[in-house]
């Protein structure tokens, strides 16, 4: 099993300060049940293609996120081979299926078995090691802008040890998460990195991690993954994020293990995926995320001092129920304050 605590043991202070921003935004995003669904569903199908787009780009596909898009749409493209298009497709309906459904989705070995299954159904020449675990060895390899073999970055575990090495590896993080003794983001950061050096699946290991770390971080609570690309904020920091897990993996297994590089990164990743999130609710953008009700109770406290909710009632005729709900998502979208309490209680905006 492995052992969190022991690698964290002389974590810098930096890293906890990057959680603590981290977990101090997740606290400001409001669940998509508050705002407005179809403003949501928007932002969310545009992640889909970003997001798709960045993560196979960093596995050498060529493909722009308007390719994709035009993919998605039923659209021929025949600029590119059949291997970028599968690999394309196969990623958008998964990391689909994880945005709808990471409720009903366990982390479990089987789980990250059938996952990889389904992100490689479309991929031919992948058709007899989908879903298993590799059979040879394989090494990891960086790739130029031109999607081409440029360095081989690290050699990987060998196949005869995968499937040992990955059952402990699922088993640790079950146990850390399920404990709750070592913060969530710490142990979906070791669990990719350790992922990741192991390499466990012919090919899609790159993929399949940031599909996992989707899958985890909203299991764990970050309910914004879905409205701001964790992996186009990878593409864009590709070399950094090389060397991090480089300079992480290769401490793996010796008795100095220490993977405060690839936590910095992955940190510094998440933070910015939660600024992105939080700018979302910005005085710029909340309009397009309040529902017509909502919004129209928003746009009356505009042009008032202060009022009541049933003056609220009686100006924009929304139900009571309704104005409640509004006031309370623009009270915790800090855009107004409560004065008083109980038959008193008015609200201003800020």
């Amino acid at each position: 099993m492995l052992n969190f605590n022991k690698r964290i043991s002389h974590t810098p202070e930096s890293i906890w300060a990057l959680i603590s921003q981290i977990d101090h935004l997740k606290g400001q995003w409001i669940g998509g049940a508050k705002l407005n669904p179809q403003a949501l569903g928007r932002l969310k199908r545009s992640v889909l293609i970003t997001s798709t787009g960045a993560s196979t780009r960093i596995e050498g596909a060529r493909m722009s996120d308007e390719d994709v898009e035009k993919l998605m749409r039923g659209l021929s493209i025949k600029k590119f081979a059949d291997r970028d298009q599968q690999e394309v497709k196969g990623y958008y309906e998964l990391l689909e299926n994880i945005f709808n459904s990471w409720k009903h989705i366990p982390f479990t070995e089987s789980t990250i078995k059938h996952l990889h299954k389904e992100l490689l159904k479309y991929s031919s020449k992948d058709e007899r090691h989908r879903g298993e675990y590799k059979k040879g060895e394989n090494t990891v390899e960086m790739y130029d802008e031109d999607g081409k073999p440029i360095a081989v970055i690290f050699e990987t575990t060998p196949a005869y040890l995968t499937p040992k090495r990955m059952q402990e590896l699922v088993d640790s993080t079950i146990k850390a998460l399920t404990m709750k003794e070592v913060h969530p983001l710490v142990i979906i950061g070791n669990f990719l990195v350790e992922f990741l050096a192991i390499h466990p699946f012919q090919d899609g290991n790159g993929r399949l991690s940031r599909i996992l770390a989707n899958l985890l971080m909203l299991r764990v609570g970050y309910a914004y993954v879905p409205y701001v690309s964790h992996e186009k904020l990878i593409e864009e920091a590709k070399t950094e994020y090389y060397i991090a897990l480089r300079k992480s993996q290769k401490t793996l297994n010796t008795d100095a293990e220490n993977v405060t590089a690839w936590l910095d990164f992955f940190l510094k990743i998440s933070l910015a995926q939660a600024e992105q999130a939080i700018d979302l609710l910005s005085r710029e953008n909340i309009e397009k995320l309040l529902s017509p009700k909502q919004l129209l109770v928003w746009r009356y406290l505009e042009t008032v001092v202060e009022t009541t909710p049933l003056e609220i009632v009686h100006a924009t005729k929304v139900a009571r129920p309704t104005v409640s709900q509004a006031l309370d998502v623009l009270l915790r979208l800090k855009r107004i304050e409560r004065i008083g309490q109980g038959r008193t209680t008015r609200y201003k905006k800020i």
